[in-house]
């Protein structure tokens, strides 16, 4: 039994939680059934925090292959009555935006939330889409928390939402407010919520063209009702200056709220200006918004990502007649990156035309080293990359994928020319392949080729391509926390889920030049290269060794000795150029060995035998 407060607490404590575990107590609060999900930073400890929890039979929880998936699997435990969360990043929203919509047109009778963690400026993403534009274009409430205390109550409000409508909803969080920390006030747990009953009608659940043209009707209705949700949602506040004799007005939204309060109070400007505060962002409650308008002759936008809010207000003034000049996006605030106190202070400072209070930026010292992002001492990626560079060089073009592996592009591996998107290394590797004939070999994860890898893999063998696929098998999702995936060893698993054999997945989809080795056995790695370098067709090489930190922190395992310099010379200093192992370090014209940074893999005893000896703890 858990003993955590987020299992435990009752109404009346405090506690200190990341808006992460504060939307998972406002789902247990709501009495969330269902919780599916795909890993992705920002938003992995969602799901990662209702596997601790366990449960004690309050939900189910479900690591799917991939986002698709995750809401195909929400969406029916939500036509099943259930009331059900499903979480991913917001690139994982495109994956899942098939069944999204059309979820949307049906309906979900027992409710559905969907958490979509966006990452502006690019933390751990390849790009930062506003999914704000989703909940515009699938017709969906969106909620905006900007607190620890939001997260909880705007996923409480979200469940009551989508089980009210029979419509799923949003909850929109970033990066900042994910792994934010403040107090939350907690109410009690409820007891087990009833599920809906399902009752069959496929005029409104099987969406054929003339069920779905009247559903669009159904759900037009359905979102004017939302509107007049939002309209009095204790979500949307306005706050009025003492006086209240100001034409200024900012209406800001998102992580934006934040930055403005804390703006307002360093300039001392809270008299200055009027304020609209919109939690509840979609559908907009036009009428509150209208209505504060009328009290501005200008009014300044804040809203951190792409210009929606700004270009909504401007189009209601205008749509209403009003003569107020509308202010959004600059130089200063544009739509790319992070909002800060610091840049929303210069706006306001700007557009009141007053003195900024903000000091201006130390200069960054130019001449510090930099400190890219690398793949950990002892990942096997490293070992396997090391050889295909033997083997291949510049001859081959390298197709990489996300995860971990896609360090692989820093020297000297330079082991990834191009990289679109989950799962692409397989299908845009057979494309840049036979548009170009050169030799491709590709690269994906374990947890990556179960998502989506699986699909182009098919595909390559259907239509004949030319590929060598690299599958690095650590094990687990390394990159987002170790979460599980169906390759993962049973004994790991659990009863929670049921292993796949990788070889006999590749095999099945009909692929039969695949060959399986460890992936700190260079000679091995090597020689299968070397043999699938000479043939054509599909070819599957699976490298198999345990994450480095995996296995040290959840296998408990830990290799007994580690790598020490034997011999100076061009050898040792030809493994540093050729491997950059980030445990090995320069002593003026020598090498050294970070025995604290050592995992022992010696894959360095293997490219320079006489540079390098092994030696105990």
């Amino acid at each position: 039994m858990s003993n955590d407060p987020l299992l435990r607490g009752a109404r009346g404590e405090r506690h200190l939680l990341l808006g992460n575990e504060a939307i998972v107590r406002g789902a247990l609060e709501a009495g969330v059934h269902m919780v599916s999900c795909y890993p992705g930073t920002p938003s992995s400890e969602v799901a990662d925090t209702f596997l601790r929890l366990g449960g004690e039979g309050r939900y189910r929880l479900e690591y799917s292959i991939n986002e698709k998936v995750a809401m195909e699997v929400a969406a029916g435990g939500a036509l099943g009555g259930a009331m059900s969360l499903v979480a991913m990043k917001h690139v994982g929203l495109n994956v899942a935006a098939d069944p999204l919509f059309t979820s949307v047109y049906i309906g979900l009778p027992g409710g559905l939330v969907v958490l979509t963690a966006d990452d502006p400026g690019c933390h751990s993403s390849q790009n930062e889409q506003d999914n704000r534009h989703y909940a515009r274009f699938a017709s969906l409430p969106c909620f905006e928390p900007v607190s620890a205390q939001e997260a909880k109550e705007m996923t409480r409000e979200a469940f009551r939402l989508a089980r009210e409508l029979q419509q799923p909803v949003m909850l929109r969080t970033t990066t900042r407010v994910s792994h934010m920390r403040g107090p939350v006030d907690f109410d009690d747990l409820p007891a087990p919520q009833p599920k809906v009953e399902f009752k069959r009608d496929p005029g409104r659940f099987v969406p054929v063209p003339a069920v779905a043209l009247r559903r669009h009707a159904a759900l037009d209705a359905n979102m004017e009702k939302a509107r007049q949700i939002a309209e009095g949602s204790r979500f949307n506040v306005e706050r009025e200056p003492s006086g209240g004799q100001t034409r200024l007005g900012v209406i800001a939204s998102g992580v934006a709220r934040n930055y403005l309060a804390d703006a307002l109070a360093s300039g001392g400007w809270e008299d200055r200006v009027r304020v609209l505060e919109l939690g509840m962002t979609w559908p907009l409650p036009n009428d509150l918004i209208g209505a504060f308008l009328q009290k501005c002759d200008r009014v300044l936008v804040l809203e951190e990502g792409a210009e929606l809010l700004e270009q909504n207000v401007r189009a209601l003034a205008q749509l209403r007649g009003l003569n107020v000049r509308i202010e959004g996006k600059d130089e200063t605030l544009s739509g790319r990156g992070e909002y800060s106190t610091t840049l929303v202070l210069r706006r306001l400072a700007a557009w009141l035309d007053c003195p900024c209070p903000a000091k201006s930026a130390r200069p960054v010292e130019t001449d510090l080293p930099g400190r890219p992002p690398n793949l950990c001492p002892g990942c096997s990626h490293r070992a396997v990359y090391y050889a295909v560079r033997q083997v291949f060089g510049d001859d081959a073009v390298y197709s990489s994928d996300i995860g971990c592996y896609t360090l692989g592009l820093l020297p000297p591996l330079r082991t990834a020319d191009f990289l679109v998107c989950m799962g692409s290394s397989v299908s845009a590797g057979s494309g840049f392949a036979r548009a170009s004939g050169k030799p491709v070999v590709g690269f994906i994860g374990d947890s990556t080729f179960f998502h989506s890898g699986m699909t182009g893999l098919a595909n390559a063998v259907f239509n004949h391509h030319d590929l060598l696929l690299v599958i690095l098998d650590n094990g687990t999702t390394a990159m987002t926390g170790h979460q599980p995936n169906p390759g993962m060893l049973q004994e790991m698993l659990g009863d929670m889920s049921a292993h796949m054999d990788m070889e006999a997945v590749v095999r099945g989809l009909g692929v039969t030049e695949c060959a399986k080795v460890r992936a700190f056995n260079l000679k091995a790695v090597t020689k299968a290269l070397e043999e699938m370098k000479g043939k054509s067709g599909v070819r599957v090489l699976i490298a198999e060794e345990p994450c480095v930190l995996y296995a040290r922190r959840r296998l408990k395992k830990a290799q007994p000795q580690v790598a020490e310099v034997a011999q100076q010379g061009a050898e040792a200093l030809r493994c540093l150029e050729q491997l950059a192992c980030p445990a090995f370090y320069r002593q003026g014209d020598n090498l050294a060995v970070d025995e604290t940074l050592c995992s022992g893999c010696m894959v360095c005893l293997q490219i320079a035998p006489t540079a390098f000896k092994a030696k105990k703890r």
